[in-house]
């Protein structure tokens, strides 16, 4: 599958193999050449043709060595153009994957398949093109010049060549499988890498350098194991097949002065050019091993990119192409959930609600009860098990998925910045938003004043991750963000956790106050982020266990009442 995007550069996977051919005929010629300067130049004392015919050699060396150059130049250009248009394409493919299959693949382990994996295949394009070609004709034509010098001579080379067979295929059939374990041991490093990276806090805060350079020393030594392991087998590949060669080539000596011993038709520079010629022989198919070596460890690669490219579609597009009259309802309709790897188990159980455009719905409970898995089946980040989920009166999965997702703007607790300035992270939310628009949005977030006090204010740069920033900092500004979207749906996923809870209300008074046609879903660890919602949805274990105003809840349901006097305690708040 991999290979067709070798299409678009047929010309220079054709033309480079061309010029490679050039390159080894000027190699092929060398031999016979110098043959002819000790036989007729050397030994017959005949200056005139050494110098001419060493003159015609250099001309070829020079035209040789330009065909090479040129060969390299459209095989560099097949080779990194097929790369950058495969690394383009697996990285669109990464991004289009649902989470139920990037919950599958690790981080490392993609980032492993982009990177490595990729170079892995482009080098195999490139040996294709190149060394393929060039050991393939330097075999075949010295064949042809070897027997040109004496069948002899050719039939010595042949009967090597089924030791060098043999040796070729035992060591390559027993590297093949490690191969693919080399690459997923890359995954262990890179999966470490990136958790200890992104996680250096937590490491330092809790001083685990030392446990975590021991794993990342462990998950190293696995990597150098195995490779040690392949190259060492490899190893052995090489001394095998030069004492092939050199038996041949000793054996050609003794032949070629036995012949010349006993008056037979050759000559001292004829033995030379056969040494020569089976010297390139075996040498190419030495360097053909290797070749095959490396379209091994590109298979494994290939196979582990194809995996990725080939993931079948999960969450489709649907057919629904218009734009209903309503804007921002949305309803449950006895939704059941569950994640694929759990077997089953639901996770949300007959769960049927709606918001009604412009309300504010509120959803409490305890960790693990399934508010943010309910939040998630609206933008389609995973399908329902069971039942519908509507917006606008529409069933999501009939949206196409821009579609849909144009109308929601999600903010997740854990706010996710880039290494850009403050107002392009804000921008995100809308590409052709005016720097008004910005400050607008960052006013209504709590933001303004802030990211204003900052030396450069808006285009202050935000460090990798948004580490620069205060954890409300960087949630204020993931809010700007979903709030200058202006779409019809906003959804808080435990989004002003970082945030005092004076700040909090301001945020909400002034969302409710200059974006009152929004419909709001604001998931919350506290009460106090939620009791001024029109209506509060209490989930316990999965199912709506309450759903109704703050005062209605702490009448009515026993497990509100129990969240409210853990966290504002029994009259300690009028109600």
């Amino acid at each position: 599958m991999i290979f067709k995007y070798l299409k678009k550069y047929w010309f220079f996977c054709l033309i480079a193999p061309l010029f490679m051919v050039g390159e080894v005929a000027m190699d092929l010629i060398q031999p016979d050449l110098m043959g002819n300067i000790v036989d007729n130049g050397v030994l017959k004392n005949n200056i005139t043709l050494v110098l001419d015919v060493g003159l015609k050699m250099i001309v070829l060396v020079l035209f040789g060595g330009l065909c090479g150059m040129l060969c390299g130049v459209f095989a560099n250009l097949a080779a990194q153009q097929f790369g950058n248009d495969l690394r383009k394409d697996l990285f669109s493919r990464i991004m289009g994957l649902s989470f139920q299959q990037t919950d599958k693949i690790s981080t490392g382990s993609l980032v492993t398949r982009l990177t490595n994996d990729v170079t892995q295949v482009q080098n195999m394009v490139m040996m294709a093109v190149r060394g393929f070609v060039r050991n393939t004709v330097m075999f075949a034509g010295g064949i042809f010049m070897l027997y040109k010098q004496s069948h002899h001579f050719a039939l010595i080379a042949a009967c090597g060549f089924p030791f060098v067979a043999v040796f070729v295929t035992f060591f390559l059939k027993k590297s093949a499988p490690m191969f693919a374990i080399v690459q997923k041991k890359l995954d262990g490093i890179n999966n470490v890498m990136q958790e200890d990276v992104a996680g250096a806090r937590v490491v330092k805060a809790y001083v685990k350098e030392e446990h975590e350079l021991n794993r990342f020393d462990d998950a190293n030594k696995d990597l150098c194991k195995v490779n040690l392991k392949v190259q060492t087998l490899l190893a052995f590949m090489g001394p095998c097949m030069n004492i092939v060669l050199n038996v041949c080539i000793v054996i050609v000596i003794l032949v070629g002065g036995l012949t010349v011993k006993t008056g037979g038709d050759m000559s001292p520079g004829r033995i030379m050019a056969a040494i020569t010629y089976l010297a390139q022989i075996l040498h190419g198919i030495m360097f053909m091993a290797n070749i095959f070596q490396t379209f091994t460890r590109a298979k494994a690669s290939a196979d582990r990119i194809s995996e990725v490219l080939e993931c079948p579609e999960i969450i489709f597009d649907g057919l629904y192409n218009e734009e209903p009259e309503q804007k921002g309802k949305i309803e449950f309709k006895n939704v059941s959930f569950a994640y694929p790897e759990t077997s089953g188990n639901n996770v949300l159980e007959d769960i049927s609600f709606t918001v009604e455009p412009g309300e504010t719905l509120a959803i409490i409970g305890s960790t693990g009860c399934g508010k943010t898995s309910l939040v998630n089946l609206i933008p389609r980040f995973y399908d329902v098990t069971k039942g519908e989920v509507l917006i606008d009166g529409v069933n999501v999965k009939d949206y196409k998925l821009k579609q849909l997702r144009d109308k929601i703007a999600v903010v997740l607790q854990k706010a996710e910045l880039y290494s850009r300035p403050i107002e392009a992270n804000i921008r995100w939310g809308k590409r052709t938003a005016t720097p008004q628009e910005i400050k607008n949005a960052a006013e209504i977030s709590q933001a303004d004043n802030f990211i204003c006090d900052t030396e450069f204010g808006y285009h202050t740069m935000v460090s990798e991750g948004g580490h620069s920033l205060s954890g409300g900092q960087k949630q204020r500004i993931s809010i700007s963000r979903a709030i200058l979207k202006n779409s019809e749906i906003l959804i808080f996923d435990d989004s002003t956790s970082a945030l005092d809870l004076k700040t909090e209300a301001k945020l909400y008074e002034e969302l409710n106050n200059k974006c009152p046609d929004i419909t709001k879903i604001i998931i919350a660890q506290r009460i106090a982020s939620i009791k001024g919602s029109d209506r509060i949805a209490v989930l316990d274990k999965g199912k709506i266990a309450a759903l109704g105003t703050h005062k209605e809840l702490l009448k009515t349901s026993e497990i509100y009442r129990d969240i409210y006097n853990s966290q504002l305690k029994e009259g300690s708040e009028e109600v």
